[in-house]
């Protein structure tokens, strides 16, 4: 198990089908940023990071449903879209990561991809 998931998850991450376990998303600036894929049930800890709730088309790629950055990604959804409103609109998977270099780093990123992907939950970004 690599040490990502050993921060992100409380329980050992046991795949149970035969999906990749990161995917790069690329930002608007050409930027990519690596994610790990975990169910929509995954339990966190209490650490910074960065998120999207995805969809898997049936050739396997993928489309971000929603954007977002937070201090604790635990209780990610504080002040954010409902896991129910992401699922509502497709989300499958949730994609994330652990991000220590601090909130304006976070949100540099979140407005990066948000600008790219224009994902149905997020609100549009002016350039």
């Amino acid at each position: 198990m690599n040490l990502i998931k050993q921060l992100f998850s409380r329980h050992p991450h046991h795949e149970t089908s035969t999906l990749p376990t990161s995917c790069n998303w690329l930002g608007v600036s050409g930027a990519e940023y690596q994610y790990e894929i975990y169910s929509l049930n995954t339990d966190f800890r209490p650490l910074p990071g960065n998120y999207i709730y995805a969809r898997q088309s049936e050739e396997g790629s993928w489309t971000p449903v929603y954007i977002a950055q937070t201090r604790d990604l635990h209780q990610r959804l504080e002040g954010h879209v409902r896991m129910d409103d992401a699922i509502a609109n497709g989300a499958t998977h949730l994609h994330a990561h652990y991000c220590a270099a601090g909130q304006a780093a976070r949100c540099t990123e979140e407005r990066d991809l948000i600008k790219y992907w224009q994902p149905v939950c997020n609100e549009v970004l002016e350039s």
